[in-house]
């Protein structure tokens, strides 16, 4: 088995790629740890928050990917947990957030595995020291202890360099590797003995010699742009022969650009293309288009369950509310009205009535019910403001929490998009790939460019030397270093010499000439001018 981790960010990216269905047969979301979403977009969002807010990193992602010899026995799910947990213990990610990811591609089942390196507790991130050859002793472990052999291209010392995502992308684009571009390009300087011919023999191959950052690039039929000395399988010639070899009759001011080369191409490159697959690619396509609509559709329908959920909700907590309202006013009413009838009941009456009247008891005692009475109503006041503020944050709280989950939902939708986007683009690298291997009748060698198109490209060349010539050209006519500017008397009087630069001297009013005496406070001074 092979692994692979790195350090990285743009967790979206990353997690539309793992989630992504075209590429891979099946896809399947196994795990999410630490993270309040249940999707990968929502987990690394919430991850890269948790980055920005606590710490200065910029990679706060670890992804390993896990990929068993397809030679061997497959790999059980047990068996990818106990070596993910190995790693973790092995890299310090222990009880850090992670999601695993498990896709199945033409057959062959691998593993993603994806950590947050910030530690919210300690509020830093994990430092990755060391990793590869972390995982190195790991994978020798976790192969002695099951009993697997490890291929002979997992040995770093039998590595070549990785591919940069430039080359992988054009790989998959056009279906040549890297190595089948070394070959070709080794091909042509071999058999070249001089820079006519090894342009021809690049053509030949459909490459076109070309300028830009650096002197000598190539620009293939597709529209590939590679650095010619990186193609050249021969380690006894150095970039500094390749321009010896090149500049006296191929300078790079006499080469077109990139973007002109590629202009050539594109249209050479198009009218190669083949279109006989038309209808089986509008099949796939379509399928492709009936997946992402199925899967569109479920989220959209739980997004129309959701607003209709919300919706009775709010419905509830309305209908919840003005019940407790009308109960807190038929309570205060009924104990009112119970009062007031114990009032009714206690009051005196005949002789007793008379005495309260005349000594004043009665006063008295209806000014104590209506003070009783501003009292109740004032706690029924206090008890209606008290209800009516836990009633107003309920309805606060239910709508932010309902605005939360529309918003999880809508991200989720743009997850979606973003999704849908980067299959469609898998597919369109497919058909691209597709026609371009057709194009060439299944061959790494890519079909030979007309000489027609190296006579426009030296045309283009040299117009782009003509026009980056042109500033200069300009400043040295300003600045007087063309006769054609100049009168003819001036050019004459020049080539004529000593008699009419005499006459012009002597004919040339005198200008008078100031001079200074010296100062006699100034010269006194024995250390002036020390």
């Amino acid at each position: 088995m092979i692994p692979f981790g790195s350090q990285r960010a743009s967790g979206q990216d990353l997690a539309t790629h793992l989630l992504n269905a075209r590429d891979n047969e099946r896809v399947e979301l196994a795990e999410v740890r630490g993270a309040v979403a249940d999707d990968l977009h929502g987990a690394f969002a919430e991850w890269e928050a948790q980055a920005h807010a606590l710490t200065r990193c910029s990679q706060y992602l670890y992804s390993l990917s896990v990929n068993p010899d397809p030679a061997q026995e497959p790999l059980t799910r047990d068996q990818y947990r106990d070596y993910i947990d190995r790693v973790e213990e092995k890299l310090g990610l222990t009880a850090q957030p992670r999601a695993v990811v498990f896709h199945e591609k033409y057959g062959r089942g691998h593993c993603h595995v994806v950590w947050s390196r910030i530690d919210t507790d300690k509020e830093k991130a994990v430092q990755m020291a060391f990793d590869h050859d972390k995982l190195m002793m790991v994978t020798r472990e976790f192969a002695r202890d099951h009993g697997l052999t490890l291929p002979r291209g997992y040995f770093r010392e039998e590595k070549g360099p990785q591919l940069s995502l430039y080359e992988l992308h054009r790989q998959r684009v056009t279906g040549l590797s890297k190595g089948d571009h070394k070959s070709q390009v080794t091909g042509a300087w071999r058999e070249s003995d001089s820079p006519k011919a090894f342009t021809q023999a690049l053509a030949a191959r459909g490459y076109i010699l070309a300028t830009g950052n650096r002197p000598y690039v190539l620009v293939d039929l597709y529209g590939g742009m590679h650095a010619l000395p990186r193609l050249i399988d021969d380690k006894t010639v150095r970039t500094k022969d390749i321009r010896a070899f090149l500049e006296r009759d191929y300078p790079p001011a006499s080469l077109p650009d990139v973007d002109q080369a590629r202009a050539l191409v594109a249209g050479h490159s198009k009218a190669l293309e083949k279109h006989c697959m038309a209808e089986a690619r509008a099949e796939e396509l379509s399928q492709l288009q009936a997946r992402q609509q199925q899967r569109r559709q479920d989220l959209e329908s739980r997004q129309v369950a959701l607003r209709q959920k919300q919706h009775r909700e709010r419905l509830a907590l309305s209908r919840q509310q003005r019940e407790r309202r009308e109960a807190l006013r038929r309570a205060h009413r009924s104990k009112m009205q119970q009062i007031r009838r114990g009032w009714a009941q206690r009051r005196p009456r005949g002789l007793a009535a008379f005495l309260g009247r005349v000594s004043g008891v009665e006063l008295a005692r209806r000014k104590l019910e209506k003070f009783r009475d501003r009292q109740r109503h004032r706690a029924y006041l206090a008890a209606q403001a008290a209800l009516k503020t836990d009633q107003r944050e309920e309805r606060q709280w239910l709508a932010r929490r309902q605005r939360l989950q529309r918003a999880d939902l809508a991200r989720k939708l743009r997850a979606l998009a973003r999704l849908d986007k980067r299959e469609r683009r898998s597919l369109e690298e497919a058909f691209a790939r597709g026609e371009r291997t057709e194009g060439r009748g299944g061959d790494t060698r890519m079909p030979a460019l007309p000489p027609e198109l190296l006579d426009q490209a030296r045309v283009a060349g040299s117009r782009r030397a003509r026009e980056a010539a042109a500033p200069a050209r300009e400043d040295f006519n300003k600045a007087g270093g063309s006769d054609k500017e100049k009168p003819p008397r001036d050019s004459f009087d020049r080539a004529a010499g000593g008699a009419a630069a005499t006459d012009k001297r002597e004919s040339a009013p005198k200008q008078k000439v100031r001079r200074y005496g010296p100062k006699k406070d100034k010269d006194r001074n024995n250390d002036r001018g020390r």
